[in-house]
């Protein structure tokens, strides 16, 4: 079975060939970054407009790549939410449309899904069970996963999730868009320690996280009679070890209350080389595995959303044969279900 993934949940347009047998087979992104840097943030109409243009041409792209072509495709995903609901609305519709003109099944897939699963695609999968720690955009989130659609919601962000709080962090001080990326290569030629900010819920007693009074802590210092911006090296050093360490904490609790051993890191902030860093060696003392996606697939993409969309066809899920749009911009993903459970 060769399944079309298509990702237009926010800035990204990502679009991939997966193959149940031979595995990924085209994978092609692209990334908005130039058309809202601009304006300090994504814009939806913008965002919406810019996956139109582009989507018809990565489609292309990606069976080029996988040396097939659209008679080739056994099925469609799409992802369905949550997102921007205009920028959902595309990929939904091209998806759904496609999908009927060549009569194969279309199934929507939830965005943290694909994300949750995408760790699987690596060259060294996890095996089930596992707790995944979702660090993706607006989510912060701890699960623990006993197989697809199988998942159980340990913890999660209260306010601002740790993506968010870099973002508006490295807005705060003076770095353009994307503000997150920008900041974690910051912090890396800063010295952590100089500024005490606070690890906020650290010792909660729960797997909840908070993330918006660390970003408070951020703006009090730097509206600051004595502030420098020549600190602003040190100030993100700070702050992502703050974030860091709450995210370990947590991640590493999250093991030891379900007796489990094995940890996926998946999302957008999974790819912080601090992070992974102090997750490997935390988990390396305790005799624990941890599992990243390869770093191409942190991100969003479509590769993710053909591989989740896929598992579920292959385990029974039923899917349409195209034209009912199917979007869902708020959509916990702890109401996904098992496929063929009621």
């Amino acid at each position: 079975m060769r399944v079309l993934g298509i990702e237009t949940s926010c800035d990204e347009t990502g679009v991939a060939v997966f193959d149940v047998e031979a595995g990924l087979l085209g994978h092609c992104v692209h990334s908005q970054i130039d058309l809202h840097a601009a304006y300090g943030g994504v814009v939806p109409e913008l965002a919406s407009r810019d996956h139109i243009r582009r989507l018809p041409a990565l489609v292309r792209q990606a069976l080029a790549e996988a040396g097939c072509g659209l008679s080739d495709i056994d099925a469609i995903a799409y992802t369905a939410g949550p997102g921007l609901a205009g920028a959902l609305l595309v990929g939904a519709s091209y998806a759904e449309a496609l999908g009927m003109s060549l009569g194969v099944p279309v199934l929507p897939v939830h965005h943290l899904e694909g994300h949750l699963l995408s760790p699987l695609l690596s060259a060294d999968p996890p095996e089930f069970p596992f707790v995944a720690l979702l660090v993706s955009g607006g989510h912060t989130q701890l699960m623990q996963v006993t197989g697809v659609g199988e998942y159980v919601l340990l913890g999660e962000s209260l306010d601002d999730a740790a993506g968010e709080a870099f973002d508006k962090t490295a807005k705060l001080i003076g770095l353009g868009y994307p503000g997150g990326p920008q900041l974690a290569q910051l912090a890396e030629r800063g010295r952590p320690g100089r500024f005490r900010l606070p690890r906020p819920m650290l010792k909660s007693g729960d797997l909840d996280f908070s993330f918006s009074g660390l970003k408070t802590a951020v703006l009090n210092v730097v509206s600051a009679s004595d502030w420098n911006s020549g600190d602003a090296g040190d100030l993100a050093a700070d702050f992502q070890e703050a974030v860091v360490e709450v995210l370990c904490a947590k991640a590493l609790k999250a093991l030891e209350l379900t007796g489990l051993s094995r940890l996926v890191v998946a999302g957008g902030v999974g790819a912080n080389r601090h992070l992974r860093h102090r997750l490997d060696s935390a988990t390396r003392r305790k005799g624990w595995r941890v599992y990243y996606p390869e770093p191409e697939l942190c991100t969003d993409n479509g590769a993710m959303i053909a591989f989740a969309g896929a598992q579920r066809l292959v385990a029974g899920e039923a899917a349409g044969q195209g034209g009912a749009v199917r979007i869902h911009p708020r959509w916990p993903l702890a109401t996904l279900r098992a496929p063929g459970a009621a």
